[in-house]
């Protein structure tokens, strides 16, 4: 059986008052969860507290199989969107609140990915770096209709508009992605303000370095920072290592 190596950093870059985003760990159960909170400052610092806190305490007890894994996975997400819309409806100036988000969880050497929105969840295999996740997002679609270039997608003014967000609605749809992880295989879970102040090649160089994982995480914040810092930058980063 593998073992991991996990390790989250957050940041509140240069530009923001407030971070909104929000991160969680649970190394006994091998799990890691990354939110990225919408709807102002107050609203979306909730919204993925509320998020992150549901992932710790649906995983916090020990799972058997790869089936119970992608329940609960599924049930972050449920409970999550519930609070989030709840805590919403009681707090009329919060009617904006949610956030995108991913969680993943390993059950032997299988992993369950759940995805939400435009964070990013990146796979470096043998020295090459792989997007697992789809952003939902208006740029998104235009770049797959050949409407506009994934340059041009970086800076574009509607960048930040996202289709599909925890809290948004009563129903959620949550992409659900399945794999192995493989000895010396690096998981990146990140906020839009890692992805869109650094390009994938960046990434991938700093992920494939011989650092350690804690310093990777540090190198990523303080390239995005040093890019322009626009935006709060979350990472958590999941090394597969050898069965010991």
């Amino acid at each position: 059986m593998p073992r991991l190596s996990l390790f989250a950093a957050t940041d509140i870059g240069l530009r923001r008052s407030e971070n909104e985003d929000s991160y969680a760990i649970l190394p006994d159960q091998e799990m890691l969860a990354v939110a990225d909170g919408m709807g102002g400052a107050a609203a979306g610092e909730v919204a993925s507290r509320i998020f992150t806190d549901t992932a710790l305490e649906v995983f916090a007890a020990p799972r058997s199989t790869e089936e119970e894994t992608v329940a609960r996975v599924q049930e972050t997400f449920r409970l999550a969107n519930e609070r989030i819309r709840g805590y919403a409806s009681g707090n009329p100036r919060f009617t904006d609140m949610g956030c995108t988000a991913e969680v993943m969880a390993f059950c032997g050497e299988q992993f369950v990915l759940g995805h939400v929105g435009d964070s990013r969840v990146y796979l470096l295999r043998r020295g090459r770096l792989k997007q697992l996740t789809r952003d939902h997002s208006l740029v998104q679609e235009q770049v797959e209709q050949g409407l506009v270039t994934s340059d041009q997608a970086r800076t574009h003014a509607l960048r930040n508009v996202i289709l599909r967000a925890v809290g948004a609605n009563d129903s959620l749809a949550v992409d659900i992605l399945r794999g192995k992880g493989l000895p010396s295989d690096i998981i990146l879970l990140c906020s839009d303000g890692l992805h869109d102040m650094i390009r994938d090649d960046r990434i991938c160089g700093i992920v494939a370095s011989q650092d350690g994982i804690q310093s990777k995480a540090a190198q990523l914040v303080e390239a995005a920072r040093s890019a322009g810092g626009y935006d709060n930058i979350t990472v958590a980063l999941c090394e597969v290592l050898a069965a010991g």
